[in-house]
């Protein structure tokens, strides 16, 4: 179990914006981009793994501190662990021309989407990747990847209400609970201030994709989220479960991994996915076009995908993986402290995937600006 160091170190900062990065990328495919459907590079499997040296990029306490030997010690060939704080962040790096130096980047899944749309990323070389056996049948169904061709999903999860039981009655069902709560709730409710996260309970409560593009739906979204300001504490994308815990909110919108810090600390506070349903968010990897060591950097991605390895994740990070194998590795009583760990891929798969919306995306800049401006 992680200690409360390494969750101050959470790798959900990942989920801010970027999306003036993934602009940047469209634009970068649209001016001629390498061809992301050409045929991948002819790689070898016996290859001396020893020779070969990856680095990999990703969020802060996201993996095994010492994923460097392990990596030696199982592959021969050595590893440089690199952090990112955000999507935007290792998005800049990725798109800015040269050699970025990484080999295999940790992004969301509408960001592997953007890259590989750029023709920056390799084709999954599942004879490299044994261990893509293990995931579940749904992780080859992800919106923004249909057959995992690009990208290897690394963990997913859903977002909703955590919230205070004890100081919640009745307890939330609806997006409409914090966007238009019980008076006694004023002033007590937080929401994301991340673009897509911000516009999340609005679009659902109103019945839109979460990925529409659709201008008269975006502005009905702005106008059921700057009536739902006045009813709130504020936008907390990083410290809303203290808020929780110490009772200053009793309703925030979260993401199902980061309620369980609160959790953690507090068994009063609770998960629930709206009755109106929401998203479905994956983090994955990806192994950049420009890796002068391709097969270390599939031999990486085949061993985080190892069972044991991968539940590593659950146990450590409280997010779940969508891989079938590491069932076995994740400890019933961790599953009846934390719920939302227990939920089925299928109860997953229900939730709509978020994917690239392009140029589109800055439509959502424009919405957080006008509401959180309001």
């Amino acid at each position: 179990m992680a200690s409360n160091s390494t969750l101050t170190r959470r790798p959900w900062a990942r989920q801010l914006s970027g999306l003036g990065s993934l602009v940047v990328v469209a634009a970068l495919a649209a001016c001629g981009g390498e061809d992301s459907g050409a045929e991948p590079e002819k790689l070898d499997a016996s290859a001396d793994l020893t020779k070969q040296s990856i680095t990999v990029s990703n969020w802060a306490g996201y993996m095994p501190e010492d994923i460097a030997d392990q990596f030696e010690k199982a592959t021969g060939a050595s590893l440089s662990a690199t952090e990112h704080a955000t999507n935007e962040e290792i998005m800049a790096k990725l798109t800015a021309g040269g050699d970025s130096g990484i080999d295999v980047a940790f992004v969301s899944g509408q960001y592997a989407q953007a890259l590989n749309e750029a023709g920056l990323l390799e084709p999954i070389h599942e004879d490299l990747v044994p261990n893509l056996d293990n995931l579940y049948a749904q992780a080859g169904e992800l919106a923004y990847d249909k057959g995992n061709h690009y990208s290897v999903p690394y963990t997913w999860g859903t977002t909703g209400i955590c919230y205070r039981s004890d100081l919640v009655d009745p307890a939330p069902t609806s997006w409409n609970d914090i966007l238009d709560p019980d008076p006694a709730y004023d002033g007590k409710i937080t929401m994301l201030s991340t673009e897509r996260w911000l516009a999340l309970p609005a679009q659902k409560a109103l019945g839109y994709s979460v990925n529409t593009t659709d201008d008269a739906e975006l502005e009905a979204m702005k106008d059921k989220l700057v009536e739902a300001k006045k009813h709130l504490l504020g936008y907390d994308d990083t410290t809303f479960y203290e808020k929780l815990i110490s009772g200053e909110a009793v309703m925030t919108e979260a993401w199902d991994g980061w309620c369980g810090y609160g959790m953690a600390e507090n068994p009063d506070i609770k998960f629930v996915v709206p009755s109106e349903g929401s998203d479905l968010w994956t983090d994955t990897m990806v192994v950049l076009k420009g890796s002068e060591n391709k097969e270390a950097a599939f031999a990486f991605v085949n061993m985080m995908l190892d069972p044991e390895m991968h539940a590593w994740v659950t146990n450590n990070v409280y997010y779940n993986v969508p891989n079938e194998a590491a069932a076995e590795f994740v400890p019933a009583e961790l599953k009846q402290q934390f719920p939302q760990l227990d939920v089925t891929p299928e109860q997953l798969a229900e939730n709509e995937g978020l994917i690239d919306l392009g140029e589109d995306s800055t439509k959502y800049t424009e919405l957080t600006t006008d509401v959180t401006a309001s």
